[in-house]
């Protein structure tokens, strides 16, 4: 079955070099074709890659409008279409290597730096992140409250910002301009996020057989 990986789309030629990346590594992964598409900004968009024989897998850190609606209006009418949960709280180990990377120390202030959400849930996912993760706050470049400049402001000791983001961007250079004394890189085609998008389209799949062979005992 044909892996399609959505992302939400953007002309940050960075983040359409992750978006390519993260492709790239889950292809090396699989024996099927890995298709890109983009539930928003750019094309090609989901629905007009979408078929039958396909798993939709959206590379998104939460589940926010997109995810729970936009996705799968695209691929509305499409029968056999399977659209798996988002990338979400499986991206945190990735966080945490970047923070390393980033040179974060005992005692610093840890920050999650997201990008926000009108979503509840997808906020939710959000504080879940930062509790894992071990950030102190969280501040918000869009949408939702706290912002992150103000977070940053009123914290305590060297502070650093875990990115909460997948690419760089507009977002993330926010997060660069927070007044934080450290910014982790965003997660990026991390190994871990790569394993963990080939998990969610082999779990489609297996899932998928046994429907089908439930199907066919029953015919």
């Amino acid at each position: 079955m044909k892996l399609v990986l959505a992302f939400h789309g953007t002309r940050d030629a960075g983040g359409l070099a992750v978006c390519a990346a993260v492709a790239a590594g889950v292809q090396a992964l699989v024996d099927v074709p890995v298709v890109v598409a983009y539930a928003d900004v750019l094309e090609p968009s989901v629905r007009s890659v979408v078929d039958s024989a396909c798993v939709v897998v959206p590379v998104f850190l939460a589940a926010g409008y997109h995810v729970r609606a936009d996705i799968p209006a695209q691929v509305a009418g499409v029968p056999g279409v399977v659209v798996t949960p988002p990338l979400g709280l499986d991206a945190v180990p990735a966080v945490r290597d970047r923070l390393v990377e980033a040179g974060v120390r005992a005692g610093d202030s840890v920050v999650l730096g997201a990008a926000g959400s009108s979503n509840a849930l997808a906020l939710e996912t959000v504080r879940v992140a930062a509790q894992q993760v071990g950030a102190c706050a969280v501040g918000y470049v869009a949408t939702a409250s706290p912002k992150i400049g103000e977070v940053v402001a009123g914290t305590p000791g060297r502070v650093v910002v875990a990115s909460w983001l997948l690419a760089p961007g507009v977002f993330h250079s926010a997060l660069v301009a927070s007044g934080a004394d450290v910014v982790s890189a965003p997660v990026g085609a991390h190994p871990l996020v790569i394993a963990a998008l080939v998990q969610r389209y082999r779990s489609a799949v297996a899932a998928r057989l046994v429907r089908a062979a439930a199907e066919c005992q029953t015919c």
